[in-house]
C-alpha cells in the first residue's frame, strides 16, 4: 500500500521545538515515499498558566516565554520567514510536493487574530485544534491539567471540540481529536472509547455537519472506533498527520494508520496528495 501524504508537520518555525528541520522533514518525507507534505506550523493563540511546581521543569524555549505571573505566552509566527522556507525547500526538493499550513489553536476563541491571520496568507492547510481548558479565569495546557479525572478531563476537551467545530472559523482539518489522551495516566483503569462513544459521535456528527475533514493523528494512534463512528456519521474524508516536530517522526505509523482507515472503509482520494474518501 503507497503510503499517504503527511497533513501535519512541524519544523523549526513553531515556537515549541528545537528539534524541528524542514529540510530534514523533506528528506524523510522522500525516503518513505510520501507523495506531500504539510508544514503546519503552530499558531498557538491562547496564553496557557503553567502550574508552579511544573515551571522549573520546563525547557529552556518554554521557560523563556513564561511571564512574571507564570503565565507562558506563545510568540507569533514568523509567517514571512517560514514561507521563505517553504519556497527554499520547494526548489531543492521539485519531486516532493510541498504545502504551506497553519495549525491554528482555538481559533473560535480568538476570531479577531486568527481570521486576519488567514486572511493575509493564503496557506494551502489549515489545522484547527484544541490544546488547553478554561478554569479559574485562565486558560491551561491539557497535558498539564491535574487534580481531575482522565475521563472528565476528556469529556471536557472534547465539549471544546464541539464549540470549534460548530464555529465558522476558518480551519480545513480537525486535528487530533484524541489529544486528551497524550496525558492519559498509565495508572488506574484503562482508556476505553466505548465509555466516551456518544460524546466523540457528538463531534464527529458536527464535523460532518461541517464539511470538514477528521485528522487521523498518529503521534498517539487514534482508536479505531473513532475512525468507524467518523464513517457511520457520514464522514467525507480523513486526512493523516504524524503531528511530527522532529524528521525522524514524519510519516511515523502511517502504514498501520492507512490500513485501519482504509478497513473502516475509506480509500485514497482521486490522486496522491488528495484526502482518502469514502
Amino acid at each position: 500500500m503507497s503510503l499517504p501524504p503527511d497533513g501535519h508537520v512541524h519544523t523549526e518555525w513553531s515556537w515549541d521545538t528545537v528539534t524541528g528541520s524542514m529540510i530534514g522533514s523533506c528528506e524523510q518525507a522522500l525516503e518513505l515515499g510520501l507523495p506531500s507534505v504539510a508544514f503546519t506550523e503552530h499558531a498557538d493563540l491562547t496564553p496557557w498558566l503553567i502550574p508552579e511546581p511544573v515551571r522549573p521543569l520546563l525547557p529552556d524555549h518554554f521557560r523563556v516565554r513564561l511571564r512574571p505571573d507564570g503565565v507562558l505566552e506563545p510568540p507569533d509566527l514568523d509567517v514571512a520567514g517560514y514561507l521563505a522556507c517553504v519556497e527554499e525547500c520547494r526548489s531543492r526538493f521539485p519531486s516532493l510536493r510541498i504545502l504551506s499550513g497553519v495549525e491554528l489553536s482555538e481559533p473560535h476563541w480568538h476570531r479577531p487574530r486568527a481570521d486576519a491571520l488567514l486572511a493575509a496568507h493564503d496557506f494551502d492547510r489549515v489545522l484547527g485544534s484544541v490544546h488547553s481548558l478554561p478554569e479559574g479565569g485562565h486558560h491551561h495546557e491539557l497535558t498539564l491539567v491535574s487534580g481531575r479525572p482522565p475521563g472528565e478531563i476528556l469529556r471536557a476537551y472534547l465539549g471544546e471540540v464541539l464549540g470549534l467545530v460548530e464555529s465558522t472559523a476558518g480551519f480545513a482539518v480537525l486535528a487530533h481529536i484524541d489529544y486528551a489522551l497524550r496525558s492519559w495516566p498509565g495508572e488506574g483503569p484503562p482508556f476505553v472509547a466505548a465509555d466516551f462513544e456518544e460524546e466523540f459521535r457528538t463531534v464527529l456528527r458536527a464535523l460532518k455537519a461541517s464539511g470538514r475533514a477528521l485528522e487521523v493523528n498518529t503521534k498517539v494512534p487514534l482508536p479505531g472506533e473513532v475512525v468507524r463512528w467518523w464513517f457511520e456519521a457520514g464522514g467525507e474524508a480523513v486526512a493523516f498527520g504524524s503531528d511530527a516536530h522532529e524528521p525522524g517522526l514524519v510519516g511515523h505509523g502511517f502504514a498501520e494508520a492507512a490500513a485501519l482507515v482504509e478497513s473502516c472503509g475509506f480509500r485514497p482520494g482521486r490522486t496522491p496528495h488528495d484526502f482518502w474518501r469514502r
